[in-house]
């Protein structure tokens, strides 16, 4: 069993479990200021940012990950540097390699997806590849080994490669009440008193207790 201390949790602390190196905040590792990572998102190993490959300044794109997710190992995301020209007769990048008499190509003829966004509490599989571009909904899950080329709802779960949704995680009111509630963004002592409904199996109860915490804090 967990001893419980009266220590806060540190967003800032990169390894949190203690005795172990093999799981990491990701926030307070993060150099690259075109990745953004919020508070107690963790990594199921080290050096988060050697797994997300084709990330050119040229570029500009930017990796958003938001609170409390929960990425396994060997997770990847794709940027797009990663593109090559698919509107040319080939694809080859000529421009890349020495002796050949062309230059860069402007961005402009590349296929450029945009950001690349996950939501909080979203908890991505082991193995799982994410392409450019792509939008994930709070509290979602991907399967392991999934590829994911498109945008995934909030609270669904999405495997397979294509990735495809095969399951929502909670009916609508629920989810609409948990967009709500966004207890991502509550103090650490209020995501404290949350913990035991957080963490409850009963799909039921908790919608209840849902309306009701909520009901109380709009007054």
């Amino acid at each position: 069993m967990k001893t419980h201390t009266n220590n806060h949790p540190n967003p800032d602390t990169i390894y949190p479990v203690k005795g172990t190196k093999q799981v990491t905040y990701i926030k307070p590792t993060i150099k690259n200021k075109n990745i953004i990572v919020g508070d107690f998102t963790y990594f199921s190993d080290e050096d988060f940012e050697s797994h997300v490959t084709h990330h050119f300044d040229v570029y500009g794109d930017k990796l958003i990950i938001g609170k409390f997710c929960q990425i396994a190992k060997d997770v990847k995301f794709i940027m797009n540097g990663a593109n090559h020209q698919m509107e040319s007769l080939t694809a080859y990048p000529f421009h890349l390699f020495e002796g050949w008499r062309e230059d860069m190509p402007s961005i402009e003829q590349f296929p450029y997806k945009g950001d690349t966004v996950i939501g909080n509490d979203v908890w991505i599989g082991e193995g799982a590849t994410i392409l450019p571009g792509v939008h994930i909904g709070n509290g979602a899950i991907i399967g392991a080994n999934s590829t994911v080329g498109s945008d995934i709802p909030a609270y669904s779960i999405a495997v397979g490669n294509p990735s495809r949704v095969i399951k929502q995680r909670f009916d609508e009111e629920t989810v609409l009440m948990l967009e709500q509630l966004q207890w991502w963004d509550k103090s650490i002592e209020q995501i404290q008193e949350l913990i035991p409904l957080l963490t409850n199996n009963d799909k039921e109860f908790v919608k209840y207790q849902l309306k009701q915490y909520l009901i109380k804090e709009n007054g």
